[in-house]
């Protein structure tokens, strides 16, 4: 790695120094409560017995009560799904996260219901950036610019209500796409939380842009150098 040669023996003496650590850490006690937590699955190459294979690490990075960022833990699986989801949210439960205010995640299926289960008086925020992809994925791009305009008139709305009224709006000026917004109208109870907080929480929760920005820099080790 980096034009360095390191003997077998030379990184099993590391890793056996380093593993100990990382289980210390791993186990450690956490914060009663945490206002916000974002959690979100990273998908990356590792080698294993001589193959190298997909894995996938289950990230949950939390902003205490002092408003500092904290990665609570990362949790390794073969593949993404709510099970696991469960597993880890378990896991943080005995560790010590009695409640959680605001838990920001993506469009898992199933992902809301993992987190009541566990945190049933939490607000849960399925990511606006996630599902604004999923509707323009399709939209032709001679209108894909002004399609985008209009849709901040859904989340940047005053409320809850005006947001709505946006929607049915957007799906009467664009009968076209109208099975496109349709997944807003199915979802929108998932999508709305933020709603319910001032401005500059909404801006903190409404997209899970902390935890992707902490995953690019995982990407930047992991993309090139599977291990």
């Amino acid at each position: 790695m980096h034009g360095i040669e390191i003997a077998q023996p030379s990184i099993s003496s590391i890793t056996d120094k380093v593993f100990p650590l990382v289980k210390e850490w791993q186990t450690r006690s956490l914060s009663s409560c945490y206002p916000v937590v974002y959690l979100d699955g990273l998908h990356f190459k590792v080698r294993d017995a001589g193959k190298i294979v997909s894995k996938v690490a289950y990230i949950v990075l939390g902003i205490n009560q002092y408003g500092q960022k904290e990665v609570l833990g990362i949790w390794v699986s073969e593949s993404e799904g709510s099970k696991f989801w469960m597993h880890v949210l378990n896991d943080m439960k005995n560790r010590g996260v009695d409640d959680i205010l605001i838990a920001c995640v993506d469009g898992l299926k199933g992902f809301p219901e993992a987190i009541k289960a566990i945190y049933p008086h939490a607000d849960v925020q399925v990511c606006i950036a996630h599902q604004i992809r999923h509707t323009i994925m399709f939209i032709p791009h001679k209108d894909k610019k002004q399609f985008c305009d209009e849709l901040k008139a859904i989340y940047t709305a005053m409320n809850e209500e005006l947001g709505m009224d946006a929607l049915k709006d957007m799906m009467e000026r664009w009968p076209q796409y109208r099975s496109y917004l349709k997944s807003w109208e199915t979802r929108w109870s998932d999508l709305i939380p933020f709603f319910g907080y001032p401005q500059p929480i909404r801006k903190m929760v409404y997209a899970t842009n902390a935890i992707e920005n902490l995953n690019r820099q995982f990407r930047k080790v992991t993309k090139t150098n599977p291990y």
